[in-house]
């Protein structure tokens, strides 16, 4: 008889911080794991750290630059073809500016990454997802969704009115688990279930490229979680037996969180879903 395939696991932003924490912990179990990283020499050698400390060579490197709709599509045809099965899109990556840039979409970056980015990626994926037997998504949001007290503005969805980078953020986030709570609501019998998680305040490389992120970081350091222990409700969600058919949840630290008001909003969640992809359609 031959050897059961191992479940396949893509996770973005897998080069550094949490995400690469979570590539050690899901091949140590045994996973195969796709490191979806926009850096080829950054994801070379963290691909590399991956096998040496999980023991795996089950890890494979993938190109993928979510602020581009042509390199998303482009990954998400290439994953297509290699893998007939995909268990677990662990969407990881995340990105912050100091001042007011655009992807290459002309979205503005912080929500065009975090949330475009991979609303369309996961989209695209949909269908070999549901495929799939007891398939996972899971999202990597952050209870910086809460300095979204305005929630999302629909007139001003690419900040162009005023820019507050950490406002800017937290809409972000917030947009993360309004997706996540849409996309569960939609795959409501498929099988496929969809959690969104805080991951808590982790000492990592993000916002490293930003001046004013850089200092917000080493200002909070102290107080700050390591990246491994910040990654431990990701690997939960995406490998632990027991939360089979659980879904539509916001966890942290291995535990089911209430999210905000806002968050739970499930009218602004569909409209948010509807938004979105017209907007995905407008580039394509």
């Amino acid at each position: 008889m031959s050897e059961p395939s191992a479940a396949t696991m893509i996770i973005t932003g897998a080069n550094s911080g949490i995400g690469l924490e979570a590539a050690v912990g899901l091949a140590s179990k045994g996973a195969r794991v796709v490191m979806a990283c926009r850096n080829a020499d950054k994801g070379t050698a963290a691909r590399d750290i991956v096998m040496q400390r999980s023991g795996s060579q089950r890890v494979e490197l993938m190109a993928l630059d979510l602020g581009s709709f042509a390199s998303i599509r482009g990954f998400a045809k290439e994953a297509l073809d290699r893998f007939d099965h995909i268990d677990v899109l662990l969407n990881n990556a995340g990105a912050v500016a100091r001042h007011r840039v655009e992807t290459s979409d002309g979205f503005e970056q912080t929500f065009g990454v975090n949330h475009l980015g991979h609303f369309l990626l996961t989209t695209l994926l949909l269908d070999r997802i549901k495929a799939t037997p007891d398939a996972r998504i899971v999202v990597v949001a952050s209870d910086a969704h809460r300095y979204a007290g305005s929630g999302i503005d629909f007139d001003d969805l690419q900040s162009t009115k005023r820019y507050r980078p950490f406002i800017v953020y937290g809409k972000s986030k917030l947009a993360n688990i309004l997706f996540t709570r849409e996309l569960s609501r939609r795959l409501d019998g498929s099988g496929v279930t969809a959690n969104a998680l805080h991951p808590g305040f982790v000492a990592s490389n993000f916002g490293r490229d930003d001046p004013l992120g850089k200092v917000m970081m080493l200002a909070g350091r102290p107080f700050a979680i390591s990246p491994e222990r910040g990654a431990r409700t990701s690997i939960f969600l995406a490998s632990d037996p027991s939360l089979a058919g659980i879904t539509g949840e916001y966890w942290y630290k291995c535990a089911q969180k209430q999210a905000s008001a806002k968050a739970r909003d499930d009218a602004t969640a569909r409209r948010l879903w509807d938004v979105s992809e017209n907007l995905v359609a407008s580039r394509s």
